[in-house]
């Protein structure tokens, strides 16, 4: 069990949690290095007056191609760093934000368990900067905490204080759902970098857990020119997500992935949720699963905030 001790490097977890009560706490859990929508995703999220995001944590993207070639997408594999991929990214991103008050924890660099199973906690400055986080919450407030790519990191929260269960509202990017045929597909990429760590959230009895499958998020689709156009005057904040299309060669459109999970969470009017029973392999009982979103309103949307954006 993880011991309530605070350690002075989460002050700033605390501080911010404390002065900004009144609003949801968000937690965003990012592997931001791995492709492009995950910058869109946290910029979005950062210029949400309605929400306090108490933490951006940085996510690994480890996977089993990384060990067979010299080049996986976009990154030299030799001696790869994924993590810290995803946090350089994170740290420039609330610089360019002016958000540098925001706690931005280490995550794991690999998966809970093993590769043939298990459930292992993985211990990071992410797990415990989450657990504090929880534990400074007032009564009756809950943290949300929203994966956007492998669920490493709460996985590991929870297993190290299982008392942060009730007191947290999960939201993951992953796997696939059929809702006409009650069918679950978790040949997915997030899914694939910890299987381990999704098991472990079907299988968390009294955990508040909600899911946007891939096959949702497919339809917020981003248009290269469109994104250069509305870009191109929003200083070295517009320089980096637009440069991103070139860095992960893109082509015309590019399929915003994380961006339609932080939109659904913030936005519930643009998405539809129902109730689903998880896998037969899992435990049975009921997840949140979002089943389709407005895909056209959360483009107009992202845009319009960005416009408000100006550079000082």
């Amino acid at each position: 069990m993880f011991k309530k001790v605070i350690p002075v490097s989460l002050i700033a977890i605390l501080i911010t949690c404390t002065c900004y009560a009144q609003k949801k706490a968000v937690w965003l859990d990012s592997d931001t290095g791995n492709e492009m929508d995950d910058l869109y995703a946290i910029t979005y999220l950062l210029k949400d007056p309605q929400v306090n995001v108490v933490g951006l944590s940085s996510a690994h993207f480890n996977n089993a191609d990384m060990l067979v070639g010299d080049k996986w997408h976009y990154y030299p594999t030799k001696n790869i760093n994924t993590v810290q991929l995803s946090q350089d990214l994170n740290e420039q991103l609330l610089q360019l934000n002016s958000r540098t008050d925001v706690p931005h924890p280490l995550g794991s660099r690999g998966t809970i368990g093993h590769s043939w199973g298990g459930k292992n906690p993985v211990i990071s400055a992410a797990e415990k900067g989450i657990i504090a986080a929880v534990h400074q919450l007032k009564d009756g407030e809950k943290l949300d905490v929203l994966c956007i790519g492998a669920a490493s990191n709460i996985a590991s929260a929870i297993q190290l204080d299982t008392t942060i269960i009730p007191k947290i509202r999960v939201y993951v990017l992953a796997a696939r759902y059929f809702s006409d045929r009650k069918v679950w597909d978790k040949s997915e990429f997030n899914v694939r970098n910890d299987l381990n760590a999704f098991d472990l959230l079907l299988n968390c009895k009294g955990l508040d857990l909600t899911v946007m499958p891939i096959n949702t998020a497919i339809a917020l689709r981003f248009n290269r020119t469109v994104c250069r156009t509305n870009l191109k005057d929003k200083g070295k904040l517009g320089e980096l997500l637009y440069n991103r299309w070139d860095f992960v060669e893109a082509k015309d459109t590019w399929v915003m992935w994380d961006l339609a999970l932080v939109m659904a969470y913030l936005d519930p009017s643009k998405a539809e949720k129902i109730q689903a029973t998880g896998p037969p392999e899992n435990e049975q009982r009921e997840v949140s699963v979002y089943k389709n979103i407005d895909a056209k309103a959360m483009e107009q949307d992202f845009w319009n905030r960005m416009n408000l954006f100006t550079v000082k």
